[in-house]
């Protein structure tokens, strides 16, 4: 196959291709016992940002089945994407390792393509290591770990100048054995799929949305493995563009919503660019409560199965969506609509929790969830984020002090940038405390912009404090710099104040 094959450029330049070191994290672990979960069950939607739950009140979102779940469960309000762009997030919650270490330094499409930007091949995620445990497994929905090559496959997301959508071949799909996937590709109305044994060119479409769609298939995967163990994750492209993909029954219960005063809680959007968002935002929602409905649907079969006290379930975003705020769409910024993310765990082995405010990423997922399953002593060695099993099982105690943001183009997601310069360190880097958010950009070599917000005092993100506040930013800066060298990220070198 005339794929293109990975290439480390910045990992193998800095010499971090082999073991890294993890961050320290304040644990205080109980003895354990002989009972852990029987399964994995994985829920990913795609751009859902996390205020956007009906349980938390802040917007006029309907999700009556996650709202049920997180009273049973733990429901982290301040999980955030490390970098909130689809590959580099979906990357990391894979494998617990940052982008120089897995490969994926950037969306996966044909023009990051040439610069090797795909899921290493041969670097271990939690799947790998589940499936050489006996487990089944298996993954459905969205992927977005290849770079596409030519002939591109003739589908609608890579007709236009940028080819996004691409097969994944057995040998790359790191230990799921059952798959009915596809790359990326944004027709939710009449989505495409691969499925197990079929070759590249031999795609299929069904009429059906969707998450509808997938959560068929996944009622119908627990049924055929409810006496096995098994590791499934479902992942659901909306509320993904397009939004207004979105079956009728849905937009239905927006119809009468209100979207101006929505707005309206938020003083950084600007009303004389809201144009057209009043629509956007209620077939935003309209695309969260179908996915809140069909994760009830996938939820209700395991409790038909007897399998929720013997599983481990998790329901998260890739990244947030900014909505119109800040001026802004989509993702791929330090913004707080666009960082931060639901993350909702319960299930086998998980003390119930509302509200739980500690600092995590999803990148934590890797250890955590191999450390929930038996399986701390089989985390991989390039694993770089944190175990937080002790805070789900009220086994122990657990702190973090703060959470990375990178961004490893110097310009955009898309479009190649700081590898060709002089440095591979160029784009943004961020630390995210309890209370402040901190974010500085490197280009050739040369510390740039930097902001400092105060979450506390500007919840909104209105005003940056960064010459205002010059100790708070050099307290922030010195432990962006720390977490960065434990990483083995060369923007460190740029952070130091010597």
């Amino acid at each position: 196959m005339n794929r293109i094959a990975f290439r480390p450029l910045v990992a193998a330049a800095l010499g971090v291709t082999g073991a890294v070191t993890a961050p320290a994290v304040a644990q205080e672990v109980q003895a354990d016992d002989n009972s852990r979960p029987k399964n994995l069950l994985v829920v990913m939607a795609d751009q859902w940002r996390g205020s956007a739950l009906g349980i938390l009140g802040q917007e006029p979102v309907l999700t009556p089945n996650l709202d049920r779940f997180a009273q049973q469960g733990v429901l982290f309000t301040q999980c955030v994407s490390a970098y909130p762009v689809s590959s580099p997030a979906r990357a990391m919650f894979l494998t617990g390792a940052y982008p120089l270490i897995n490969g994926v330094t950037g969306n996966c499409n044909s023009r990051t393509a040439p610069y090797g930007v795909e899921l290493r091949d041969d670097i271990q995620t939690w799947s790998d290591v589940l499936k050489a445990k006996g487990y089944a497994t298996g993954y459905i929905g969205k992927w977005h770990l290849d770079a596409p090559f030519e002939p591109y496959i003739d589908c609608s997301n890579n007709r236009g100048e940028v080819a996004w959508n691409e097969w994944c071949p057995p040998e790359r799909r790191h230990g799921f054995d059952y798959w009915v996937a596809y790359g990326t590709y944004d027709v939710h109305l009449r989505p495409m799929y691969w499925d197990n044994a079929t070759e590249r060119d031999d795609w299929h479409y069904v009429d059906c949305w969707g998450p509808e769609y997938e959560a068929g298939l996944a009622v119908e995967y627990i049924r055929r493995h409810a006496d096995e163990p098994f590791a499934l994750m479902v992942s659901m492209n909306p509320p993904h563009p397009g939004y207004s993909q979105v079956p009728q029954r849905y937009r239905d219960l927006y119809a009468d919503l209100n979207a101006d005063s929505v707005a309206a809680q938020y003083p950084e959007i600007d009303p004389a660019h809201w144009g057209s968002m009043p629509h956007v935002l209620r077939d935003y929602y309209a695309c969260m409560s179908g996915v809140d409905e069909q994760f009830g649907r996938i939820l209700d079969e395991l409790e038909k199965q007897g399998l929720l006290d013997q599983t481990v379930v998790v329901f998260t975003s890739d990244h947030g969506d900014m909505m119109g705020v800040h001026g802004k769409t989509g993702k791929n910024t330090f913004y707080e609509e666009a960082m931060r993310v639901p993350f909702i765990i319960g299930g086998a082995g998980i003390k119930p929790r509302m509200d739980n405010d500690l600092l995590i990423s999803l990148e934590d997922f890797t250890p955590t969830v191999l450390s929930l399953l038996g399986y701390g002593d089989d985390i991989p060695s390039t694993v770089q984020t944190r175990d937080l099993s002790a805070a789900l099982t009220g086994k122990g105690r657990v702190k973090t002090d703060g959470q990375l943001y990178v961004k490893y183009w110097s310009n955009d997601n898309t479009t190649p940038g700081g590898f060709e310069g002089d440095t591979p360190a160029d784009g943004w880097r961020g630390w995210r405390t309890e209370r402040y958010t901190y974010a500085v950009r490197i280009a050739g070599g040369k510390r740039l912009d930097e902001v400092l917000f105060d979450r506390a005092k500007d919840p909104h993100q209105l005003h940056n404090l960064a010459t205002e506040k010059p100790r708070v930013v050099r307290l922030m800066r010195a432990a962006l710099h720390q977490r960065l060298q434990e990483i083995g990220d060369p923007a460190a070198d740029f952070l130091s104040e010597n």
